[in-house]
């Protein structure tokens, strides 16, 4: 069987995360549980990961990895951007910038399933059935 593995890296302050880091995680978990059961069907499985950061690591919070690889940097035309994100500046204390993920001329704070599933459709070789999906 072939594996797909799925990383998500996020801040955790004592156990807390921010609410974009959340949105993304609830996400995240949902689309994992679809993919798990689709993709068993063509002898792939899925291998989920969880990294919590410390504030120091904040840059990486709110990324999710496939088999390595960013979610930004699997997209055709995705790029890393920054946008306030009040919730981190309540959590850690001080002002900050927080990952967003800009594509298709939309910026997203929170991952939305789309964009999650459309990479991991492309990493194991099944983007054609995705259509234009977005």
């Amino acid at each position: 069987m072939k594996q797909l593995t799925i990383e998500w890296r996020h801040l955790d302050e004592k156990g807390d995360t921010c609410l974009r880091c959340s949105k993304t995680g609830k996400t995240l978990s949902q689309v994992i549980n679809d993919l798990r059961k689709e993709l068993k069907k063509n002898g792939i499985v899925i291998r989920f990961k969880e990294t919590k950061l410390s504030k120091s690591k904040l840059a990486q919070s709110n990324m999710i990895l496939f088999n390595g690889v960013p979610l930004e940097e699997i997209l055709p035309g995705a790029k890393n951007s920054q946008s306030h994100c009040q919730s981190c500046c309540e959590l850690i204390g001080k002002n900050v910038q927080c990952r967003s993920i800009q594509y298709n001329g939309k910026m997203y704070e929170e991952i939305p399933e789309e964009l999650i599933r459309k990479a991991a459709f492309i990493v194991v070789g099944m983007n054609k059935q995705l259509g234009d999906c977005i």
